[in-house]
């Protein structure tokens, strides 16, 4: 069984810094971050501070190929995906194993489309979420990346995988029913992060507002009638573990999504209600609460884009 040394890991924003940081601290000379020749130049100018330490990672461009990696961790946002699968080409080999710790239940399939089945394993991020405030992120360091397979023949590079976790000091966690979990984080991510997106509450807030978990409640149940269809098993626990999750997160901590809002960026609707909409498309399903969340984080992100025109104009 190959040991995995080389990491590549593409994608420093929030989650991936947490994993660059702790790899870098382990062995620096083995991880390399990949960027562009624009991130090149805007990290060098004005690089990531992580908790209050100035990050200065090997990087590496997507034309080089003198680095062959065992691990590539993605942890782009999903609208970056295709970017990075074009980017990681030069790195990848027979071995290496990929993960996307991307939010959502479709990348895994993207993935294997492109580099094969057998270079990858079902993963996401699961924690604390991380404030992101330009280059500066601050993380507590509660951090779990959960991962797996729901075929044996993938067995040898789960355990790779572990073993590089355990000498790196990552936290990890193998569910005996990886798409299940999988399904479990989307319904999370699909009800609380868009939720707190247009209302602008923080997980404590959503929870406290009666009326706010029971429209997350329904939300949820349309990403457990999807997930039932598309054959997840012990569907009919989702929506009681998802709140059960809720009430382990921060109080006072907010969603990335909110964070994107507050800050003006592109949001991750479309792979939260839109991958919902479309499985409902699929499985004839009706799904009502997440075409209205659609609908209303679009308008809020179209209304961001006309405040910054009105800003940036001028009379003369």
């Amino acid at each position: 069984m190959r040991e995995i040394n080389n990491v590549l890991i593409c994608g420093i924003g929030a989650v991936g810094s947490i994993y660059a940081d702790k790899i870098q601290r382990f062995s620096p000379e083995s991880l390399r971050v990949l960027v562009d020749e624009n991130r090149l130049k805007r990290y060098r100018e004005n690089p990531t501070v992580f908790n209050g330490r100035v990050l200065d990672f090997n990087y590496i461009l997507p034309t080089q190929n003198d680095f062959k990696a065992d691990l590539i961790i993605i942890a782009t946002k999903f609208d970056g995906l295709e970017e990075a699968l074009n980017n990681i080409e030069n790195f990848v080999y027979d071995d290496t194993v990929i993960l996307a710790l991307l939010n959502g239940v479709t990348s895994e399939k993207i993935i294997a489309e492109r580099y094969g089945r057998d270079k990858v394993l079902y993963s996401y991020f699961i924690g604390h979420s991380a404030i992101r405030s330009g280059r500066n992120i601050i993380h507590d360091d509660v951090n779990t990346i959960v991962y797996g397979s729901e075929n044996s023949d993938d067995y040898e590079n789960v355990q790779r995988v572990k073993e590089y976790f355990e000498r790196a000091g990552i936290d990890y966690k193998i569910p005996e029913d990886i798409m299940h979990s999988m399904w479990l984080k989307f319904m999370l991510n699909v009800s609380a992060n868009q939720t707190t997106a247009i209302l602008g509450l923080t997980f404590g807030q959503m929870l406290a507002n009666k009326k706010c978990m029971e429209f997350a409640v329904n939300v949820m149940k349309e990403v457990q009638a999807v997930a039932k269809a598309e054959g997840v098993r012990n569907s009919e626990l989702l929506v009681d573990e998802t709140i059960e999750k809720l009430h382990t997160m921060i109080p006072e901590g907010k969603t990335s999504m909110l964070q994107d809002v507050e800050a003006g960026r592109k949001t991750e609707v479309n792979m939260f209600a839109g991958t919902v909409i479309a499985y409902g498309l699929k499985h004839n399903i009706p799904t009502p609460y997440n075409r209205a969340l659609k609908e209303l984080i679009d308008a809020i992100y179209e209304n961001q884009i006309l405040k910054e025109k009105c800003e940036n104009f001028v009379i003369i």
